[in-house]
């Protein structure tokens, strides 16, 4: 995909707004306030001690980031040692809750979920994104882990077509982990080289791949069951 000029991406964002009328979505991929963001959230550096391993394999310009999900920090934990504009797929009910101006600073891209038209349309705002040379970021678990000890069932539904769609773009596997030191709170965030992605290859061949890498990466246990599910069965018996 080539990169789009302003009217046209107004034009999509417009289109977006349609969409989604309940939420205020911002500017996905293009927010003018990401930088200052990210450079606010590196104060947390205070508080917290990063550590990434293997970003010297990810080369400048577009990148498609898939990764594991532990908290609503993954993309800023990803960024906060690099000047990186990473754009992350991101569920719509976020932007109805406390906090919602974050996503809206960060210009992430709302999803929701079983809409076949929001999806067209936030996978089309991610390819502006890695037209304009930027990364997109996705997390496939669906939702945050319930125990980050233990990587979920990766959903396709998103991560198939864009990877697809982008066949010359790198994709790499990132895994984030967080813990508590004395002082402040250890991250560490592992990049994988280029993933060995063919895009004619079956899509479970292609979750199978991701799914190896990100195991390879986090030394996590594989549960062949979605986060949503395991969430929903423990809130059911807690009831």
């Amino acid at each position: 995909m080539a990169a789009i000029n302003r009217t046209e991406y107004e034009r999509l964002v417009a289109v977006g707004r349609s969409l989604l009328p309940e939420v205020r979505i911002g500017r996905p991929g293009r927010a003018r306030t990401y930088w200052l963001t990210i450079g606010a959230m590196r104060v947390l550096r205070l508080r917290w001690r990063v550590r990434v391993e293997g970003d010297k394999s990810v080369l400048p310009g577009a990148a498609i980031l898939v990764g594991n999900h532990v908290s609503a920090m993954d993309p800023v934990a990803t960024v906060m040692s690099h000047w990186w504009r990473v754009t992350a797929f991101t569920k719509v009910e976020v932007y109805q809750k406390r906090g919602a101006i974050f996503f809206r600073l960060m210009g992430q891209i709302p999803l929701r979920r079983g809409d076949e038209v929001v999806t067209e349309w936030a996978l089309t705002m991610a390819g502006v994104t890695l037209a304009d040379g930027n990364k997109v970021g996705i997390y496939p678990e669906g939702t945050r882990s319930p125990d980050p000890r233990r990587l979920h069932r990766l959903h396709p539904r998103i991560l198939i077509p864009l990877v697809r769609a982008h066949p010359d773009v790198p994709v790499h596997a990132i895994h984030t982990e967080y813990s508590d030191g004395r002082f402040r709170h250890d991250v560490a965030v592992r990049l994988s080289s280029r993933l060995a992605l063919d895009p004619d290859s079956s899509d479970e061949d292609m979750i199978r791949v991701i799914r190896e890498a990100l195991l390879a990466l986090g030394g996590q246990e594989y549960t062949d069951e979605s986060a949503a599910s395991v969430k929903k069965r423990a809130a059911g018996q807690q009831g």
